[in-house]
């Protein structure tokens, strides 16, 4: 540790020439961790590239080479220029200590999936792990260096992994390398320029010594970000949190409970039609007005309330045939249930929102389209939780609903270490906050009760994706794949609870929609905007009321101190958990549909909008429209290629050779085997054709 910590205050870094000497220093104290039958070495390591994008043949031709690299070794830096160069210091390190497929060194890459791109023809690759097409979460070469993604780990961006260190200082630098100006391998770099390099390579190995010295070796690092709860759950689950994993009475007892509930493959694909995420939209009626004093309130914790809230599918799914109306509304009040529909002849009957997406039914004819949710049509079939049904008899009537495949699960809370374990990292983000010394402890409480929920839905049957030499995918298995999952001795958690998640909140998201009526202008997930805030007081006291009186009767249920919902804060003010908070009031606030808005709050303009980076787009706004920059936020609004902080990726794959001339007029030559084009996107704000008929339509007929 303290050789790394010398290393990482020092400006001293090495160049290929030197790589021995580089080698020699840092590999010196190195010690070693096993993790099955794998020996890993414990230092915390980091690479990554440099490049250009250019285009030739007349601007035809898409070309990106590698013109830097940087590896970083127990906080030492080496900097290299050429993918020889790169293979010939990893053949060395290799060699030095002796690794093959079971002794390995992890090099960390932040954004594995764009230096794998460039780098994956020049390595023999024992194996890549990868979670969705070109984006591998590792990469291990058959002479055992593993490459792993520290972006996916951290699930932030380098600049915020830098600012989020709490004990090895680093922060990203910005703006000391302008990578519109072309570069090749014989550019002459500045000492600011290779600053810029080093300190990535930096923030990334800091970033990572700091999981290990938290996490106790890099062998407990877990691949990415939503391990580290999974692990955490599961440990609390089985060993009652305990290091020791001897059996188990809790374990056994646990695992009678998450053994019979199982799955079949029709259930389960009718479980993922079911699936839907949060709530995102606006009040057509308010869609391109400015509008004044908009108050906004939000769910505290939305998703971890309803896990603790909420009773949930406790039991294997049983079909059933509903003979009658009176028999399908009982089911729906007695159990949690999944079943098709079929409907004919469907109006709105709520004018304010729109609740079924078009996206997630089929067989629809002659519908009528309010940004992607559905207003009306001639038919339609979807697949629903009885959650799902209630808010849509609020909102649409029908001549014909029919109903078919009608699952239902008997209802119970979630398991109590489960519940547990949701609580304790909810208390621990509150009262750790601003808690001197307890930063790394707060900020992996907070990460991690934001990622209780997606744990619940990870698929169980996706493609396979592989990779020998190419890219390629396999069609999964699922009754393979399914079976796999029913008997899996590690399992801890079942698909459907994540699925009843957002239909949960989803419905406590659409008590307020339907109180706020004509008030309301707009909701995403867990928070609603609206005006005339005092007038909705009453609604929201009652609500709270309702959702902490829920709370305690669970909390009752599973012997829990009830002031695990209201911790309170290192300056005393309590947190209660699910209830509506007052985020504040806009003095402007305008929105173009979901995803697209613009606040004015305490004096400070601001963006969301789903493809631009508020941080370079909103100076440019102010900047060109001045006062008027919320008349200008319209379906018109165009933002250039510099402004808008989005860039294309164009993925190689064939190699491209030739002559660059660099910004210096240093002519080189280059080839690179495979690569990924980076070019800035503009960005048009265009509504489409049929939102817009449809916002004019309706505005001119109710307004």
């Amino acid at each position: 540790m303290a050789q790394f910590q010398t290393f990482l205050k020092s400006n001293k870094y090495y160049i290929y020439s030197e790589y021995k000497d580089f080698l020699r220093i840092a590999l010196n104290e190195i010690d070693t961790v096993k993790k099955g039958k794998i020996t890993y070495i414990n230092i915390p390591c980091s690479f990554d590239i440099e490049t250009t994008s250019f285009f030739r043949l007349n601007g035809k031709e898409k070309v990106a080479i590698m013109y830097e690299w940087t590896l970083g070794i127990n906080g030492l830096c080496l900097i290299g220029r050429t993918w020889k160069e790169f293979i010939n210091v990893i053949n060395e390190i290799v060699e030095m200590l002796e690794l093959c497929n079971t002794y390995r060194l992890i090099l960390y890459v932040h954004n594995l999936s764009y230096e794998f791109q460039f780098m994956r023809k020049h390595f023999e690759w024992e194996k890549v792990f990868s979670i969705d097409n070109r984006k591998p979460i590792y990469a291990v070469t058959t002479s055992g260096i593993e490459f792993r993604c520290s972006y996916i780990l951290s699930g932030y961006n380098l600049e915020n992994v830098g600012k989020n260190l709490m004990k090895y200082k680093i922060e990203k630098k910005v703006g000391d390398l302008d990578y519109s100006l072309f570069r090749h391998s014989n550019t002459p770099l500045t000492d600011a320029e290779l600053g810029y390099c080093i300190n990535d390579v930096k923030v990334v190995m800091a970033y990572i010594q700091e999981k290990i010295e938290h996490d106790g070796n890099i062998a407990k690092i877990p691949l990415t970000k939503t391990g580290y709860v999974r692990n955490y759950v599961r440990n609390n689950c089985f060993y009652d949190g305990k290091k020791s994993h001897k059996k188990s009475f809790k374990r056994l007892k646990y695992r009678e409970i998450i053994s019979n509930l199982t799955l079949t493959v029709e259930e389960y694909k009718q479980l993922k039609r079911a699936f839907q995420g949060g709530f995102t939209h606006a009040n057509v009626f308010e869609v391109g007005k400015i509008i004044k004093n908009v108050g906004s309130i939000d769910f505290t914790s939305s998703y971890p309330t309803v896990m603790v809230a909420e009773k949930f599918p406790m039991s294997k799914g049983e079909k059933v045939n509903i003979t009658s109306k009176d028999d399908f509304l009982k089911n729906l009040k007695c159990y949690c249930c999944l079943f098709d529909i079929e409907i004919e002849n469907l109006e709105s009957t709520f004018l304010y929102e729109n609740y079924l997406s078009l996206s997630r039914c089929w067989g629809v004819k002659k519908a009528v389209v309010n940004n992607g949710r559905i207003v009306q049509c001639e038919h339609l079939y979807a697949t629903i939780t009885e959650q799902d049904y209630f808010i849509i008899r609020k909102c649409y009537k029908w001549k014909t609903f029919r109903v078919a495949n009608f699952i239902r699960y008997k209802k119970g809370y979630l398991p109590t270490d489960f519940v547990k374990s949701i609580l304790k990292l909810y208390v621990d983000k509150t009262r750790l906050k601003d808690v001197d010394g307890e930063e790394v402890n707060y900020l992996k409480s907070k990460e991690m009760v934001n990622a209780m929920y997606g744990m619940t839905v990870t698929d169980i049957v996706r493609d396979e994706l592989t990779y020998i030499e190419e890219w390629g995918k396999e069609t999964p298995d699922f009754e393979k794949a399914i079976n796999k999952y029913n008997s899996d001795n590690s399992r801890f958690m079942f698909f459907p609870w994540g699925v009843w998640v957002t239909a949960y909140a989803r419905r406590n998201l659409f008590t307020g929609i339907f109180e706020f009526k004509e008030d309301y202008i707009y909701s995403d997930t867990d928070s609603i905007k609206g005006t005339n805030m005092d007038s909705h007081k009453e609604y929201i006291e009652r609500y709270n009321r309702t959702i902490t009186s829920m709370l305690e009767k669970a909390l009752e249920f599973h012997g829990i101190d009830k002031e695990s919902i209201r911790p309170k804060t290192i300056k005393g003010k309590e947190k209660s958990l699910g209830v509506w908070d007052f985020e504040g009031t806009y003095t402007r606030f305008k929105t173009l549909g979901a995803k697209r808005y613009m606040v004015e709050k305490d004096g400070k303009i601001n963006i969301t909008v789903s493809g631009l980076n508020k941080k370079v787009c909103v100076p440019y706004l102010l900047n060109k429209y001045g006062d008027k920059v919320f008349e200008n936020f319209n379906d018109s609004l165009y933002v250039p290629p510099e402004y808008t902080g989005k860039n294309t990726h164009t993925y190689i794959d064939e190699c491209k050779e030739g002559y660059l001339t660099d910004y210096k007029g240093i002519k080189s030559y280059y080839k690179e085997m495979t690569s990924v084009h980076l070019s800035q996107s503009d960005y048009s704000l265009s509504l489409s054709k049929e939102y817009s008929d449809y916002i004019a339509n309706v505005q001119d007929v109710y307004l």
